[in-house]
């Protein structure tokens, strides 16, 4: 049976599998920017898009009702590729996050290690497998919290008990990914980036939290559940145009509770690189809007100039805490450097 078969096949019955399953409880943290925080959707995309790539992201989010939710995520991936006509390569990248919320400053600070390879199945597409293993730590701290107990009559009081079981302030646990990743690059082959040819795609599987480690302070039973994830990002240029546009979407489903989140973003190419002239910059703006179902729309930005992007998006809250938020949601930014630039056609010869 051919590679394209199989994969085909395997990829339908995982994701028929994804949308029948069930569960309850508990959410992984997510960016609105998902395609500038590739290990938040899928760990085969260590090496896949790049040759080398550094991100760093950070979102914060209902300042307007409370102490404000904080994330922040640093990643870097390299490919180990050798020889541009090969037929298979692997790859490597490390990520990081550390998540707080509200008062208590409850949270989780993970690290991973990610390892992929990544098989051509032609010049222009190939299909790789990743695997990532980490470490988690959970914390809180209940110093900063109060009690009604803790009212004396006049006003708070400190020193008086809680009476509350509050438990351990942190635990730690190990932590197991896998997943799927199909992509596809025209640049691969002999298109002219000055033509504006452009078209790049991804499509994903993933599944987090195989292991599904023990979740709670208290010392119960609970577990984090396995969450599911299908992914998908192209960019279709507009051949002989400066204009492009980018479409993506991911849905996750973690116990019982899901995401579905969409939208596009409309590129202007505003300079091109080219390897006839000694023009050695490119840049681009794109300028968007994304829903996250029930919960919010996502006005984003993107500016790209030669190895570097720089992303900006604000969250506007359509859910029923609107009311206490007035529809702010939250702010978030990414930065990415990538080793070659990503306007650069590089010609191949495979098979």
């Amino acid at each position: 049976m051919k590679p394209k078969v199989i994969f085909s096949y395997v990829f339908v019955n995982i994701i028929f599998y994804i949308l029948h399953i069930t569960s309850s409880f508990a959410q992984d943290i997510h960016f609105s920017q998902f395609y500038m925080s590739p290990f938040t959707q899928n760990p085969a995309f260590s090496g896949a898009i790049y040759g080398m790539a550094a991100q760093i992201n950070y979102k914060e989010q209902w300042k307007s009702v409370g102490t404000p939710y904080k994330t922040v995520a640093a990643s870097y991936d390299v490919s180990f590729q050798k020889k541009k006509n090969a037929k298979a390569f692997f790859a490597a990248g490390l990520n990081f996050f550390s998540d707080k919320a509200g008062d208590s400053k409850m949270g989780t600070t993970q690290a991973n290690l990610t390892g992929a390879c990544h098989v051509y199945i032609d010049r222009f597409t190939k299909i790789g497998g990743g695997l990532q293993i980490g470490y988690a730590q959970r914390s809180v701290d209940y110093t900063a919290l109060q009690w009604g107990t803790q009212f004396d009559g006049m006003a708070y009081n400190p020193s008086l008990s809680s009476r509350e079981n509050l438990g351990v302030s942190s635990y730690s646990y190990p932590d197991v990914a896998a997943g799927v990743l199909w992509s596809y690059n025209n640049s691969a082959g002999m298109k002219r980036v000055i033509e504006n040819n452009d078209i790049k795609a991804n499509l994903g599987v993933s599944v987090f939290h195989l292991s599904q480690p023990k979740y709670s302070f208290i010392g119960t039973n609970e577990k984090l559940y396995i969450k599911f994830v299908i992914h998908g990002n192209i960019l279709l240029s507009v051949p002989y145009t400066n204009l492009g546009f980018v479409p993506g979407f991911m849905f996750f489903k973690q116990g019982g509770p899901s995401e579905i989140y969409s939208g596009t973003l409309i590129r202007y190419k505003l300079r091109a690189k080219s390897k006839y002239t000694r023009d050695k910059s490119s840049s681009a703006f794109s300028i968007g809007a994304f829903y996250r179902a029930k919960d919010a729309a996502v006005i984003s930005m993107l500016i790209e100039y030669s190895n570097y992007t720089i992303g900006m998006s604000y969250d506007i809250n359509t859910s029923g805490l609107n009311k206490a938020t007035s529809g702010r949601g939250g702010f978030e930014i990414s930065i990415r450097y990538v080793a070659a630039n990503p306007f650069m056609v590089q010609s191949r010869s495979r098979f």
